[in-house]
């Protein structure tokens, strides 16, 4: 089961959850701790979907791609340093 199929499995799991709980929950008065806790549940529940959601669209891509780049480019880097070869390199943008 891949890294795609967890966060399918656990965003599904969550919405399952969300669905189930809240015609559950009473959100009549305010002042009641059982609704406060109600809200505050289901706004981690929520957060949960959103962590899922924003893993599964990738959002982070281009900054793990860049982040690997710049580690390639240090060991390089050290690698010249410890072989004695120093040259400069000109980065591309």
């Amino acid at each position: 089961m891949g890294k795609g199929w967890k966060n399918i499995l656990y965003m599904g799991l969550s919405l399952g959850m969300i669905a189930f709980a809240v015609p559950r929950i009473d959100l009549g008065d305010w002042a009641n701790p059982s609704t406060i806790f109600g809200v505050v549940w289901i706004a981690f529940a929520l957060l949960i979907v959103a962590a899922h959601l924003h893993e599964l669209l990738g959002v982070e891509e281009e900054k793990k791609r860049q982040l690997l780049r710049i580690k390639r480019m240090k060991r390089w880097q050290l690698q010249q340093a410890v072989t004695g070869k120093r040259r400069v390199l000109q980065v591309r943008r």
